[in-house]
């Protein structure tokens, strides 16, 4: 026991000095993680205007949700959206194209308020030139299809590529560290958000798969304590949980992809085979569960390539830092798929990867043309 405690205490040493200094990452103040309903809950409670009493975005499970919105008339249901967009876009259960519609409406109305805020000259001008860019930036997602929306704090979104009503099969991908409602697409960073992830595996599907890029929770910023524990992904994993719980009446079970950090939220939350198919975790410090007989749904894991700085982070959890044993490992019981042609941490799902072209195969379903990491058909088999 003392010499596994030693052997502890030094992994969880080594974690500090990586999370000191790796590859140039500083660590950052503490997040606060974005919990409860958005904004406009208390009035949306309040209206009485249909004579009936409307779900509590704090309490109501996406099926009642569901059930509510389906006993209105599409003029109600829309007018409910004109008046509380910020609920109704971001409440799990309502109907897909009626949350995009609210969505629009809510981004139109911060975007006004973003250009009053540039335009102000009681605010001090670097403060002009943040609400003039947050303004650009939801003018840039009009015309998209927005499934959440939540200004709130660092921000948070959600964004459908396809069509969710229709598809034969749906994908949601979630991110890891340094993404928010700012961050979610950037064009120096193609494949290392989740719009960029979400993009690259729908057209290697060849549009067969509607895929969700999910930014749903607060995640860490920079390779900190917060990335280095287990709050915002369990914060995040209850988020995930009800998001899933309101899509899988859509679309079915969902093929999930989740990044670095997002792996450790989808290993806490807790989706069953009726919401996932297949749960596929890439770039990731560990799920925070022991193997994958602790979850309810198969496991794939893409095998890490050499230039990938979270293989510097050690697999273990000591003394709260950690999320445990690399599901890329043998013992561990993941399928593991081929990474081929991948560079760095963002680079599982750039065009002509190995690793891309697995995602595609288990979205599809198709597992005759997954790569797998020890050139074998091993990963292929069920377990």
């Amino acid at each position: 026991m003392a010499g596994r405690f030693g052997r502890g205490l030094v992994a969880a040493v080594a974690m500090a000095a990586v999370l000191a200094g790796a590859d140039g990452w500083a660590a950052a103040d503490g997040q606060t993680p974005l919990t409860g309903p958005p904004e406009g809950s208390a009035a949306w409670v309040a209206d009485g205007t249909l004579g009936v009493r409307l779900p509590d975005p704090a309490t109501a499970p996406p099926a009642e949700v569901a059930r509510f919105f389906a006993g209105l008339t599409a003029a109600q249901q829309n007018a409910l959206a004109a008046r509380h967009p910020l609920v109704v876009g971001n409440l799990d259960g309502a109907p897909v194209r009626l949350r995009y519609r609210a969505n629009a409406l809510a981004l139109a109305e911060e975007r006004r308020r973003e250009l009053a805020r540039a335009a102000d000259p009681a605010v001090t001008p670097d403060q002009q030139r943040a609400a003039a860019e947050r303004a650009d930036y939801y003018a840039s997602l009009t015309n998209r299809q927005i499934l959440a929306f939540d200004p709130r704090g660092r921000g948070q979104i959600a964004e459908v590529y396809g069509d969710l009503t229709t598809a034969a099969r749906t994908a949601v991908v979630v991110p890891g560290s340094d993404v928010d409602l700012m961050s979610f697409d950037r064009d120096r960073d193609p494949y290392g958000t989740p719009a960029g992830m979400a993009r690259s595996l729908r057209r290697a599907t060849g549009d067969r798969v509607a895929v969700v890029a999910w930014a749903g929770y607060t995640t860490p910023v920079g390779l900190g304590l917060d990335a280095a524990t287990s709050g915002l992904a369990r914060a995040g994993a209850s988020r995930l949980d009800r998001f899933l719980a309101g899509l899988a009446p859509v679309t079915g079970p969902v093929t999930l992809f989740c990044h670095s950090y997002g792996s450790a939220v989808c290993g806490l939350a807790d989706p069953g085979p009726e919401q996932v198919r297949d749960l596929v975790v890439l770039g990731s410090p560990g799920m925070d569960v022991p193997d994958a007989r602790a979850l309810r749904v198969p496991l794939w894991a893409a095998e890490r390539n050499d230039s990938d700085w979270i293989g510097k982070v050690p697999y273990v959890s000591v003394l709260g830092l950690g999320h445990g044993a690399d599901p890329t490992a043998a013992g561990f019981g993941a399928r593991v798929v081929g990474s081929a042609g991948s560079h760095g941490h963002s680079g599982y799902f750039a065009p002509g990867t190995a690793s891309l072209t697995a995602f595609a195969a288990i979205a599809l379903g198709d597992h005759s043309h997954i790569p797998c990491a020890d050139r074998s058909r091993e990963c292929r088999a069920a377990r």
